[in-house]
């Protein structure tokens, strides 16, 4: 292969990271800051990038030198963002949540796979006071924020306003991508552990909010049973809006990882899960292909419990709640 049909090779690689209605010649003259003549002759390899060009192209469409030069190696580029410690992070936390559901969104094919070890914070969302507390969680004992340092967590502090509008982005854009979700019975184990921590730490301002936190997990229970049964995603504030499709798999062999993957048209990512919210995300077409076998031999290997398997499926969130249940009875009864 010549170095030129390398380039053309480099710039379909670059258009398959686009969404299918835009143009990938508009995109590099804007990008480059040349005319679409200019561009032309680029993509079609009739005229060489120089050094400074293909940066700038590798950088905008996170893609590695490597896929310019054909390079064999074992290294995988991933981007992402971390905790840089200010009041703010969790918020820019959330715009990015939204923004990759948005770029998901913006392709005609499009499929979401969750490799589920805690359940995805999609479905906490659903419940304005079960989000409020995992917001809580996360901002004062994952990201370390300053101001929550010496606070304490109640229902009437109304957390989740400040976050309301985010939330609800987050909801209508997961709430339009088909999505596969493998399960394992430890699913919300972490949701559970981190209400009964904060119970016992003192952090939780009373018995009652613990106890309505647990009673907000069964609902959310019973709202991805109605999911699983229907096989289509369910706001239950808006239950007259029909979702997208929902497949879900439950394997007892393995505990996920929280690998998140997605499919959008030719295009695959796979964001792998560090620092318990961040994502760092790949478009490397080996690692993810090889990922992407991996998904559908974990499918082929697990129970479909969405649509079908209704004895399965009964059983199979009955123990969920019997798990959310025993939390509830193990409390100490609070002398009046």
């Amino acid at each position: 292969m010549s170095f030129n049909k390398n380039q053309a090779a480099f710039f379909q690689t670059l258009k398959l990271s686009l969404p299918s209605y835009n143009s990938l010649v508009d995109e590099i003259a804007e990008i480059l800051e040349i005319s679409i003549d200019s561009a032309y002759r680029r993509i079609r390899g009739e005229k060489l990038l120089d050094f400074a060009e293909l940066e700038i192209l590798c950088n905008r469409f996170n893609v590695s030198v490597d896929t310019f030069f054909n390079l064999h190696s074992n290294s995988i580029l991933f981007q992402g963002n971390q905790n840089d410690y200010q009041e703010n992070s969790f918020m820019n936390w959330m715009e990015d949540v939204y923004a990759q559901l948005n770029l998901v969104n913006s392709f005609s094919k499009k499929h979401i796979y969750w490799l589920v070890k805690d359940m995805p914070p999609f479905h906490h969302y659903y419940h304005e006071e079960l989000a409020a507390f995992k917001f809580f969680f996360w901002r004062k004992s994952i990201l370390f924020t300053e101001s929550l340092k010496e606070s304490k967590y109640s229902i009437k502090d109304n957390l989740y306003g400040q976050f309301a509008e985010i939330t609800q982005k987050i909801l209508k854009a997961y709430h339009k991508i088909p999505t596969t979700e493998i399960w394992n019975i430890e699913g919300i184990n972490s949701t559970l552990r981190q209400i009964e921590l904060y119970h016992e730490m003192g952090i939780m301002t009373s018995t009652e909010d613990t106890v309505f936190l647990y009673n907000c997990m069964l609902e959310v229970i019973d709202n991805l049973e109605k999911m699983a049964e229907k096989g289509k995603k369910i706001l239950p504030s808006h239950p007259e809006i029909e979702g997208a499709d929902y497949n879900f798999f439950l394997n007892e062999f393995i505990i996920g990882d929280n690998t998140f993957f997605a499919t959008m048209d030719e295009k695959k990512v796979t964001y792998l899960n560090h620092s318990v919210i961040y994502f760092h995300g790949t478009s490397d077409p080996s690692f993810n292909n090889a990922m992407f076998r991996n998904l559908d031999n974990l499918i082929k290997k697990s129970t479909q419990i969405s649509i079908v398997g209704e004895k399965d499926r009964k059983q199979f969130f009955n123990k969920l709640r019997k798990k959310v249940v025993e939390k509830i009875n193990a409390l100490p009864i609070e002398e009046e």
